[in-house]
């Protein structure tokens, strides 16, 4: 504590001392001024010191956390909590024009598709990064969707959407995704059972013919896409099974799955039963499955399945027969089997119990090995005895519930959901270190890279399902609170608070920002949902629009600060399809493409191809626009889409569009040019006299300024082949055109030259 406070004092002088030099120059707080007028105290500074990221900065960690039911992921930064982006999964999501593209719709569509029926809600739960060795490794993120059994893959080069796959075989998912330590498969449990296959079974026959499963998602991380055809599915008894975790190290080869309400109870209130919350908890435990994944895999290959709406499932009395699946009581109504970073233990905890209970893996093993059962559940499947396998029982508090691993060895903490807290303690002597109250009711929680081989420690985060008074009243509905914990001490202290006004962000994962390679520009022409050149790209001086009977295809480009081409005619009743490349290679310069009350939103990023197709189905005049403020000529990058009435007679009437120009107002914006040209050639100068090819990202923006310098050239040609016909208008307006590609060149000069600047470059030597 008095280390503590004297770093304080320390923050203090040093802040202050140049607080009072600021405010020699005129300003008029310092920091005890703005403390004082705040009421904020030496913790609350400090806080704030630990989370503040300044301006240019980066976050230490990337966290990818799911967005409930938007049906999205949500991506922000840790230790700054910022927002930084949301990943449509499985629902359309505008910005990134995901689900209103043809080539996201085409993905979108591929797992919306369910039973005759589209399905654009998701209820997003448990995202997992890709592991190599047991430690995340950045290239993959998979989220299942609860509401539909679905699981998408996420290409974390560009953060989209690559793959949704359906389960042919649940109802409903809890506990996906979780993946292998090499990511060879992806566990996707089921939750409430049901009929495998989805057909109708009166509830009455629930024992009989209603199941859980567990399928194991086979994962080509070389095509970067899940393969259905090479999955398998364990059936599983009607209890209904909640997370999984796959085993590590010693424990490599096997998965843990919990489960509730084994007590297979049905409701029906309407009935005259009592509810499902009554039976589902009347026993003292609920089950622990424990799964030899690697002999599943074995008898699968050899034939042991049988195909349930064209899934290999192995069925439940093979899996128990042949010691791939077995039970272990567990603490009732649990939610989260957490397998230690070395792979050594299994923790479990019981919502409805205090204590969280180690589970030996040794232990386990030796109890098989043994044949030491203590029974078998109604369907065959073997029991290991709790005592046997159990290497501590810790009470934590009321309503423990899920647990993540600090960088310490032996340390964990676990979400109290009844207390309202996060308990640090030791799992290898089984004792309570610390204690953190939350605001309110933690759900899961998340420490760096927590679930991994090498946990990264530093910050944990808890997700809380209330608010209350947390933030400013804002209706009836209130965001959910993440509130990021430092826990790099021996006792843990509480640093923000952050709204997440997205859905119901139920799980988290989190990976270091060092760990991420993402592009930051497509090779032009690329469609981003297969990563194959697509098609329909073309090159600047390519476009072309092709019309055929009913049916009109463009092939354009967009780029700073036009759309080429800016008139699509069509007529009432045709199929427009428009393929758009962003020509670009400057990073960050994204356009959008919108047709007004068409429903076509367009997201272009650079080098980025993307179509839209739909049906001119009323004649009109329809503008269409960049929606991505790109260049101080936004607002002109435009277009016109006309519709011409079917049977439609062109006009003899003969109109006017425009302004007239002079040879004066010709002579002013070629004078203006050769100036502009100047600044242009002084900041070549500059970025040619410097080691700018050692600078990629410079590079790409010399690449991007050379481009448009060739085009201002093409302008400037025009220009004065019409003064010579002095054709003024139309000299004027290329003259313009001219001028504009050099305002985009010197733009895109300058960004390299301060790139260059900022980051050492050096004199060459000619």
């Amino acid at each position: 504590m008095k280390k503590r406070t004297q770093k304080m004092a320390a923050l203090l002088a040093t802040v202050s001392i140049g607080a009072f030099a600021i405010s020699s120059a005129g300003m008029a707080e310092t920091l005890q001024d703005v403390m004082k007028r705040r009421g904020l105290s030496e913790n609350d500074i400090m806080a704030a010191a630990k989370t503040y990221t300044p301006t240019g900065k980066h976050d230490e960690f990337l966290v990818f956390s799911s967005g409930g039911q938007s049906g999205q992921v949500i991506v922000y930064g840790i230790p700054s909590m910022r927002i930084l982006k949301y990943i449509g999964v499985f629902t359309p999501e505008p910005w990134q024009g995901y689900g209103f593209d043809d080539e996201s719709r085409k993905v979108l569509q591929e797992g919306s598709k369910v039973d005759g029926r589209e399905v654009l809600f998701g209820d997003t739960h448990h995202p997992s990064i890709s592991e190599t060795n047991g430690d995340t490794d950045g290239q993959f993120l998979f989220i299942n969707d609860k509401n539909t059994p679905r699981i998408a893959v996420i290409d974390l080069k560009d953060f989209e959407t690559k793959q949704i796959v359906k389960n042919p075989i649940m109802q409903s998912d809890h506990g996906g995704a979780f993946v292998s330590p090499n990511s060879e498969y992806v566990i996707e449990a089921s939750q409430y059972p049901a009929p495998l296959g989805g057909e109708y079974v009166p509830i009455e026959q629930f024992n009989e013919k209603y199941r859980g499963a567990v399928t194991y998602w086979k994962f080509n991380r070389t095509k970067g896409r899940i393969e259905p055809e090479n999955s398998f599915s364990i059936e599983l008894p009607p209890y209904s099974q909640d997370l999984s975790d796959f085993g590590k190290g010693p424990s490599d080869g096997w998965s843990f799955t919990n489960s509730f309400c084994a007590e297979r109870y049905v409701g029906g209130i309407e009935r005259g039963r009592p509810p499902f919350e009554a039976g589902c908890s009347a026993k003292d435990v609920d089950f622990l499955h424990v799964v030899n994944w690697k002999k599943a895999e074995e008898l699968v290959k050899a034939g042991k399945t049988k195909t349930i709406s064209g899934m290999k499932v192995l069925p439940l009395d093979v899996a128990a027969k042949e010691g791939v699946l077995f039970l272990i009581p567990e603490p009732k109504s649990p939610h989260g089997a957490d397998v230690t970073p070395d792979g050594k233990y299994i923790i479990v905890s019981g919502k409805l119990d205090t204590h969280a209970t180690v589970y030996s893996f040794e232990k386990i093993q030796a109890a098989i090995k043994a044949g030491k059962f203590s029974g078998k559940d109604e369907y065959g499947v073997p029991i290991i005895d709790l005592g046997a396998s159990v290497h501590k029982q810790v009470e934590l508090g009321l309503g423990p519930l899920h647990t993540q691993y600090d960088s310490k060895a032996c340390i964990a903490y676990t979400s109290i959901y009844v207390d309202s807290q996060v308990t640090k303690w030791d799992y290898c002597e089984g004792k309570v270190l610390d204690k953190l109250s939350v605001h309110y009711n933690i759900g899961h929680l998340m420490a760096m890279e927590g679930d991994t081989a090498h946990p990264k420690g530093k910050y944990l985060v808890a997700l809380n399902k209330l608010a209350i008074d947390r933030f400013a009243p804002v209706g009836p509905l209130h965001p959910q609170n993440h509130q990021l914990i430092d826990i790099s001490g021996d006792k843990m202290q509480l640093l923000y608070d952050m709204p997440l006004p997205l859905g119901e962000p139920h799980y988290a994962v989190s990976i270091s920002t060092d760990r991420l390679k993402p592009s930051i520009r497509y090779p032009s022409g690329t469609n981003s949902r297969t990563d194959e050149k697509s098609p329909f790209g073309v090159r600047a001086g390519s476009e072309h629009t092709d019309t055929k009977p009913g049916r009109v295809e463009v092939f354009g480009t967009v780029i700073r600060s036009h759309i080429t081409p800016e008139i699509i005619e069509a007529n009432e009743g045709d199929e427009i399809v428009i393929h758009l490349t962003n020509l670009e290679r400057a990073e960050d310069e994204t356009h959008g493409f919108a047709v007004s009350k068409h429903n076509v939103n367009l997201s272009l990023e650079p080098g980025k191809t993307v179509s839209a197709t739909f049906k001119a189905n009323k004649a009109g005049v329809y503008p269409y626009y960049c929606t991505e403020f790109c260049s101080a000529l936004h607002l002109e990058m435009e277009g016109y889409l006309l519709v011409k009435p079917a049977n439609y007679k062109a006009s003899t009437a003969k109109g006017k569009a425009g302004s007239s120009y002079t040879k004066a107002d010709y002579d002013a914006r070629v004078k203006a040019n050769v100036e502009t040209q100047g600044v242009i050639d002084s900041v070549v100068g500059y970025i040619t006299s410097v080691n700018y090819k050692d600078f990629p990202q410079a590079v790409a923006l010399v690449e991007d300024a050379t481009d448009q310098l060739g085009f201002a050239k093409s302008a400037k040609e025009k220009s004065e082949d019409f003064a010579k016909k002095q054709d003024w208008n139309n000299a004027m307006l290329w003259a313009e055109q001219w001028f504009q590609y050099q305002v985009k060149t010197a733009d895109i000069g300058l960004r390299a030259k301060t790139h260059l600047e900022q980051n050492g470059a050096k004199k060459v030597q000619k």
